[in-house]
């Protein structure tokens, strides 16, 4: 009786976690070894698969400057991007970490970009606010700077991107928020009965004590930025201009897969980003034991 009771336990675990299972296997684990075999074959949705071999892979790093391109102006995207959505968001979090009346509202409006902020809708409006009589040409004219093209440079059209990936720092400001609270207020108070200046606070309390939330949005942030597609679609129309400026590695290998039906392609294209990531993840874990520090550090 033990037995059929426990297999009975067993089996109503399994269907509760079956609808996870299914997801996962027809969802993700599937598809992902799938593309892998896609990656080796010639297939453009119409006619069967056809094996070619490493050709795609070859394609990509010898015979295709737009794909060298595309992953230029992605770790520009990258490395700009998402330390100044860092910066901007802990900043934000230390000016909203005070007991206002008006504190929750507050964060309720700052967190808004980042529930909205990839949407279509939003894209769209960022692309009228840059556009040649927007709201920032505008700023510009009147202060003597612009107006600056900002869709026929493809320095300026970059910015324009980056500019709205630093806008959704509200995930990310949330999070640092939650680590400031935890930071007891009594090792300020030393500080200060010690001559500490609030420069002096921040780099020898703040920023150590939030080292482990800093390195999770950092690779949080770097994985999205990497995945970053719907703004760069809308801003250039799908096209990645002007002159590839706003050529992601997301659009580019949405438009082999979709635009020129090269899904083999596209699919060697969705695993050398994967790899890329690991490796970027791998390094910034490795690094991680110089700059990052935990409580329990302290205590030995």
């Amino acid at each position: 009786m033990r037995q059929y009771s426990s297999l009975g336990r067993n089996l109503t675990g399994y269907a509760f976690i079956s609808p996870f299972i299914i997801g996962f296997l027809g969802f993700t684990l599937i598809p992902m070894f799938v593309s892998l075999y896609m990656s080796f074959t010639s297939y453009n949705l119409f006619t069967s698969p056809r094996w070619i071999g490493l050709d795609n892979y070859t394609k990509m790093f010898f015979d295709d400057p737009k794909y060298w391109n595309s992953v230029k102006v992605t770790f520009l995207y990258v490395f700009i991007g998402v330390p100044l959505r860092l910066i901007f968001a802990l900043f934000v979090a230390m000016v909203l970490n005070t007991g206002s009346r008006m504190i929750g509202t507050y964060r309720t409006l700052y967190y808004l970009p980042s529930i909205i902020g990839g949407s279509v809708a939003v894209s769209i409006m960022w692309r009228n606010l840059f556009s040649n009589e927007g709201v920032i040409n505008s700023a510009l004219t009147a202060i003597g700077i612009g107006p600056i093209s900002w869709f026929g440079d493809p320095n300026a059209s970059l910015v324009m991107l980056i500019s709205l990936s630093v806008w959704q720092f509200g995930s990310s400001m949330l999070i640092f928020l939650a680590g400031l609270k935890n930071i007891p207020t009594e090792m300020y108070e030393a500080a200060g009965v010690d001559g500490a200046n609030p420069i002096r606070k921040f780099f020898s309390i703040t920023l150590p004590l939030l080292s482990p939330i800093v390195l999770f949005n950092m690779i949080m942030q770097t994985i999205g930025a990497f995945m970053t597609f719907v703004p760069a679609y809308i801003i250039s129309k799908g096209e990645g201009g002007p002159m590839d400026g706003t050529m992601l590695y997301s659009l580019y290998l949405f438009r082999q897969a979709f635009m020129f039906n090269n899904m083999g392609y596209a699919s060697a294209m969705a695993w050398i980003m994967l790899i890329m990531i690991g490796i970027l993840t791998v390094a910034v874990f490795l690094t991680s034991k110089y700059w990052v520090f935990y409580e329990s550090e302290g205590g030995k």
